[in-house]
C-alpha cells in the first residue's frame, strides 16, 4: 500500500488540489447567486437575453 501511495502521489495531489478548485467555484456561484449578482460581472439592463435570464419580479 505504502508504495503505490508514493508511486501514485503527483496524482493524487493533483486531484485533491483540483477538487478543491472545484469546491471554491460552486461556493463562489452560489454565494453570487445569492446576493444577486451574473455571473459575468455586468448588469443585466444592456443585454439583449435579459428578460430571459432572470425571472421578473412583480
Amino acid at each position: 500500500m505504502l508504495s503505490w501511495l508514493q508511486a501514485n502521489i503527483g496524482t493524487i495531489v493533483l486531484v485533491l488540489v483540483l477538487i478543491a478548485v472545484v469546491i471554491l467555484i460552486v461556493y463562489k456561484l452560489r454565494k453570487d447567486k445569492k446576493t444577486g449578482q451574473t455571473s459575468c460581472g455586468c448588469g443585466c439592463e444592456h443585454c439583449a437575453l435579459h428578460d430571459q435570464c432572470h425571472a421578473r419580479k412583480s
